[in-house]
């Protein structure tokens, strides 16, 4: 099955593998994509919607096994603070549900911040725009194509 995000890739000559699993609309959680796709949360990234006080919204795409540091996230966009946007926003902002909201071909194209430990990865997963496929791509490529900033944005669970 081919999403706009792998066709996006597709234009650009990224190589990239497409996995797909069963979803359970009760427990959408990454870490449980992350099994089913059978990679360790940490290689699994959630992409979370955000907006600064100052610059707006942007995506802040972090392990699946940690949580968002928004306070690290406004320290990188260059602001006093940033929340993560209610969840009735998400659609409109993005074009994606919950569960499917990924960074490539995007309604609109919102600065991205990649947490730092996606570099030490050979290839990471992130979702490829729908619930049930991931798309696993070099997190290099995946910077590049979506010009994200790369930062210690991510946290261990409180």
């Amino acid at each position: 099955m081919k999403t706009n995000a792998a066709r996006l890739l597709d234009t650009l000559n990224i190589r990239y593998e497409l996995r797909t699993y069963a979803v359970d609309p009760e427990d959408l959680s990454a870490v449980r994509v992350a099994e089913k796709v059978g990679l360790p949360p940490a290689q699994l990234f959630k992409t979370l919607v955000c907006r600064g006080d100052r610059a707006g919204v942007c995506l802040a795409v972090v392990p699946a096994d940690r949580e968002l540091d928004l306070k690290a996230l406004a320290r990188a966009r260059g602001d006093r603070r940033c929340d993560t946007v209610p969840l009735k926003e998400v659609q409109p902002l993005t074009g994606y549900l919950r569960g499917g909201v990924t960074a490539l071909a995007g309604k609109r194209d919102y600065p991205v911040v990649l947490d730092h430990s996606a570099l030490q990865w050979p290839v990471i997963s992130v979702s490829a725009g729908i619930r049930g496929v991931q798309l696993l791509l070099a997190p290099s490529d995946y910077q590049q194509v979506t010009r994200a900033t790369v930062a210690a944005i991510a946290r261990a669970p409180a």
